[in-house]
C-alpha cells in the first residue's frame, strides 16, 4: 500500500521538522525560489518590524541599498530619529500594500500628485511619511521640496534593487479624501485634526493586497527594474484598532489576511516569495513566541533568529545581526522582556496615548 506522504521529506512533517530544535530544522522552514546571496541587492521596506530586519541585515554584513544615508554624519539615534537609516529610503513606515503601491507610483512619475500637508502648531508635516521631520517644516513648500528630493533619491534605489524585502503590518487604514492617497496613521495622531470628510477608514480585504502587491510589480517592470520580491509579515499586532472589533481579534484578521495574501501570491507568482518571520516570532516553530512582556515588540532573540533562519535557507552561513563575524547563537530558551531596539519609530505606537 502506497501513500502521498511516504515520500516526503522531514520539512513537511510536524514532529520531525517542528519538534526538532537544532539549525537544521530552522534552515528548513524556508526554500528560497530564487538566489539570494550577501552581494544582493537588497532594498528593505515595510512596517515598523522592518526596521528590525534592515539593522539585522546590514549588521550581519548584507547588500543593503541605503538612500538618503546620512550615517557618516549624524549619530545613529539622530538618524533613526528623522527618519534616516531605518530602512533602504526615508519613506517612514509603509504599513499597507495601497501605500507601497502608491510609492511607486510617485517615485517612478514624473510628476506626481502632491500628497496632503498637516500642521500642528504653526509648523508642516508630510502626511504621507510624518514621523520624518518630528518637529515639522516651517512652510508647505519646504515639505514638498523635501518629498522631491526624497523621491530623487528613492528613484535611484529602484533602480539598483535586485530584491525588495517587504514587510506588510496592517489592513487597517486611513485614505486622504482629496487625494485618494492611503495614510500610514490616522489624520490627528502625529499632526493635523481628524475630520471624517476629509480622512475616511478602510480595511483592506486580500483581494485588494494581492492587486496591489501585483501592481506594483507591473509598475516597476514597465519601467526596467526586474527586482523580485520577498514579502513577510509583520508579527507585531495592532496598537488600537478602528474597525469596531476588539483588538484581538482585529490583529487576527489582519494578519491573516496578509498572511493568505502572501501565500497565494508565493504559490502563483514566480515574481514573490514569502518569509516566514512572522512564525517564527509568533509561533513555537523555533520555541517562541519571542515578544516582549507587553506581547507586542520581537525581542532580540526573535530578530536573530529570523536573520538566522534568512542566511541558513540561503546557505549564507549563521549570522547573527550583531556583526558580519559573528557566530549565531542556538536556538534560545526564554527570551529577555527586552525589544530589540527601543528608536525603533512607530506612529502606530501613538495611538496608545489616545486610551482612556
Amino acid at each position: 500500500m502506497r501513500s502521498p506522504y511516504q515520500d516526503l521529506p522531514d520539512r513537511a512533517f510536524w514532529r520531525s521538522s517542528v519538534g526538532r530544535d537544532d539549525a537544521a530544522s530552522l534552515a528548513q522552514l524556508w526554500t528560497p525560489k530564487a538566489g539570494i546571496t550577501r552581494e544582493t541587492a537588497l532594498m528593505t521596506i515595510g512596517s515598523c518590524f522592518a526596521q528590525h530586519l534592515h539593522r539585522a541585515l546590514v549588521r550581519g554584513g548584507w547588500n543593503v541599498l541605503q538612500g538618503e544615508d546620512m550615517s557618516a554624519h549624524l549619530p545613529t539615534r539622530l538618524c533613526h530619529r528623522y527618519g534616516y537609516n531605518l530602512f533602504s529610503g526615508r519613506y517612514g513606515n509603509v504599513y499597507t500594500a495601497r501605500q507601497f503601491r502608491q510609492l511607486i507610483e510617485q517615485a517612478i512619475s514624473p510628476a506626481p500628485a502632491p500628497g496632503p500637508i498637516w500642521e500642528k502648531d504653526g509648523r508642516f508635516y508630510d502626511a504621507l511619511r510624518p514621523t520624518v521631520e518630528p518637529e515639522g517644516l516651517g512652510h508647505p513648500d519646504e515639505v514638498m521640496q523635501s518629498r522631491r528630493e526624497h523621491l530623487v533619491a528613492l528613484r535611484g534605489v529602484l533602480e539598483r534593487a535586485e530584491c525588495i524585502i517587504l514587510t506588510l503590518g496592517l489592513t487597517e487604514g486611513w485614505i486622504d479624501s482629496a487625494s485618494g492617497y492611503a495614510l500610514p496613521t490616522a489624520p490627528g495622531t502625529v499632526a493635523g485634526d481628524h475630520d471624517p470628510a476629509r480622512a475616511t477608514f478602510h480595511n483592506f480585504t486580500q483581494t485588494e493586497v494581492m492587486e496591489d502587491l501585483r501592481a506594483s510589480r507591473d509598475l516597476l517592470r514597465a519601467h526596467g527594474c526586474s527586482a523580485r520580491f520577498v514579502l513577510t509579515v509583520s508579527p507585531v499586532p495592532l496598537v488600537a484598532t478602528a474597525s469596531g472589533d476588539h483588538v484581538a481579534s482585529a490583529t487576527a484578521y489582519s494578519k491573516a489576511v496578509l498572511r493568505s495574501a502572501c501565500g497565494e501570491l508565493q504559490m502563483s507568482d514566480p515574481d514573490f516569495d514569502y518569509f516566514p518571520a512572522y512564525e517564527i516570532v509568533t509561533t513555537t516553530i523555533a520555541r517562541g513566541p519571542y515578544l516582549d512582556q507587553f506581547a507586542r515588540q520581537p525581542t532580540d532573540e526573535g530578530v536573530q533568529l529570523v536573520l538566522k533562519a534568512f542566511s541558513l535557507a540561503l546557505g549564507a552561513g549563521e549570522t547573527s545581526g550583531k556583526g558580519a563575524e559573528a557566530d549565531s547563537p542556538a536556538i534560545p530558551p526564554t527570551p529577555l522582556p527586552t525589544p530589540v531596539d527601543d528608536d525603533t519609530i512607530c506612529e502606530e505606537i501613538l495611538l496608545e496615548a489616545f486610551r482612556k
